[in-house]
């Protein structure tokens, strides 16, 4: 989404109309100062801390410009500095805070630039300042700021599911794209928005008919979201609403034309004006702005396949794999041997799968099965509950009592990392599909095949056998074209949580 801050205009006729309070909200306002005490007390922990870590409680000096000064005072200046940058990258932008990936790059890109620059005006000024100072405040700081933000976002979104510390939304256009974002934004949990209304496009109804359009409501999945005006009534029932934010779903009578005038008629309101793109299922990271003069272009990058970012995932993949293996080398053994001693059949099961560009791998699980399962699979045809591709039962009669557990917390997949190792997988990436799942994808599903299957992915943390077939589709689609390292780290701790948390394993 797109948001444009409405101008105030500077005519004396529209002076009148701009509020003296501030348009910031209440709860970002209230939001921001908890961020800002917390980091105040990390930052200045970290530096202070650091500084008695270094030198001890003595009373130490460095000289700058000749002239002895004490390292409390060098290391206050250091985090009046710091806290400075965080301010000036708008670490705490309620736009940022509480979603995506942003707010945390921001406070990372605050930091590196603080000491960077910091590090080069000492250097400039000649003041001696100890490499271990810098070495144990800048990372202690950086890792606890990004803990805080992270509990913190953790209690911001436990506040959303009770409709706290959020923000009211209207949205507007056409019946269909006002339906999908309605319900795109109650099925995300960190969407920070509550749709308090829908205001419709009536194209060339009049009338009765008009008004019979204007009634009712719009069902979502959980609740009906009221119809409160046509186009030309959204800023008086943005206002009579209290609406924070007005969302343009797709495009509205009157395109670019109708955006400007409803910009001007929310000059000088507390109200945001966000436009929905219509990239439906395109990253951010893929999406950069390129204006001309009076010509707003979006430009969407192309997925590329190849290169040195690949060339980075499969290193990352190698010394993850290899550490995990080492890691977990005594797991490893102790289910062998449970599995073993639990039927005497074969610890491994091992299945031929399609990989990257159609190519055939054997893929290594833990068994959880009885040793004639495949055999077994005939007579239980009529019993599947899957997503119409994949055979799938809730109380599947041929898994194991200790394959049960083994599924629940998705321990049956680890000697996948093997094939991590090999290079046939990626600890992150699309689901590996079986042959004859293969043979029976529509053109667009094979785009699927464009990377490696991973050990884990979007599948996994969304839902796992719980999802349907399109929605599997679809979100493995989504992974293979905006993917990235920091996404798939993102998507490693929450396979983590969810293998705490286990929904939709058997």
């Amino acid at each position: 989404m797109t948001v444009i801050k409405p101008r105030i205009a500077f005519a004396d006729a529209r002076r009148a109309q701009v509020p003296t309070a501030s348009s910031e909200r209440t709860w970002a306002r209230r939001y921001r100062q908890h961020l800002m005490l917390t980091d105040t007390a990390i930052v200045l922990a970290s530096t202070i801390g650091a500084m008695f870590l270094r030198f001890g409680f003595d009373d130490t000096t460095t000289p700058v410009a000749g002239f002895p000064t004490d390292y409390l005072t060098l290391s206050l200046f250091i985090a009046l500095t710091w806290l400075g940058m965080l301010s000036l990258f708008h670490t705490r932008d309620p736009r940022v805070i509480g979603v995506g990936l942003g707010e945390y790059k921001r406070v990372v890109n605050a930091t590196a630039l603080t000491f960077g620059l910091l590090a080069i005006l000492f250097l400039i000024a000649k003041i001696d300042i100890a490499r271990g100072y810098f070495v144990v405040a800048l990372p202690a700081g950086m890792v606890c700021v990004l803990t805080s933000r992270w509990l913190w976002r953790q209690w911001l979104t436990r506040q959303r599911l009770h409709d706290h510390y959020l923000s009211r939304a209207l949205v507007v256009g056409g019946i269909r794209d006002v339906d999908y974002v309605v319900k795109q934004i109650d099925q995300a949990s960190g969407a920070a928005y509550k749709v308090v209304g829908v205001s419709l496009d009536t194209g060339k109804r009049t009338g009765a008919k008009k008004e019979a359009a204007l009634t009712g409501s719009i069902a979502t999945t959980t609740r009906e979201v009221p119809i409160v005006s046509d186009l030309d009534g959204v800023a008086q029932a943005a206002s009579r609403l209290g609406a924070d934010t007005v969302i343009v779903a797709g495009s509205a009578l009157g395109g670019a034309e109708y955006v400007r005038r409803l910009s001007w008629k929310l000059e000088g309101t507390a109200t945001d004006l966000v436009l929905a793109s219509p990239l439906t299922d395109v990253a951010g990271p893929r999406i950069r702005f390129r204006p001309v003069e009076g010509l707003p272009l979006i430009q969407v990058e192309i997925p590329q396949f190849e290169g040195g970012k690949h060339l980075m995932k499969r290193a990352f993949d190698i010394c993850s794999s290899a550490f995990g293996l080492l890691l977990i080398s005594p797991l490893l053994l102790i289910i062998a041997a449970l599995i073993k001693l639990d039927d005497g059949g074969p610890v491994f099961f091992s299945q031929e799968r399609v990989g990257r560009r159609g190519e055939t791998f054997r893929m290594y699980k833990f068994r959880s099965m009885v040793v004639d399962a495949e055999a077994r699979r005939a007579e239980l045809a009529s019993l599947d509950e899957g997503n119409g591709v994949l055979f799938k039962m809730k109380n599947d009669p041929r898994i194991t009592r200790l394959g049960a557990v083994l599924r629940k917390f998705s321990l049956d997949e680890l000697p996948q990392l093997f094939n991590v190792l090999l290079g046939d997988m990626s600890l992150v990436g699309p689901r590996p599909p079986l042959e004859s799942e293969v043979k029976g994808y529509a053109n667009h599903v094979h785009r699927r095949l464009f990377i490696k299957p991973g050990l884990t992915g979007m599948w996994q943390v969304n839902g796992r056998s719980d999802l349907s077939w399109d929605e599997s589709v679809r979100l493995d689609l989504y992974y293979v074209e905006n993917w990235s390292l920091l996404g798939d780290l993102v998507i490693i701790w929450r396979t983590i949580r969810v293998i705490a948390h286990p929904a939709g394993a058997y």
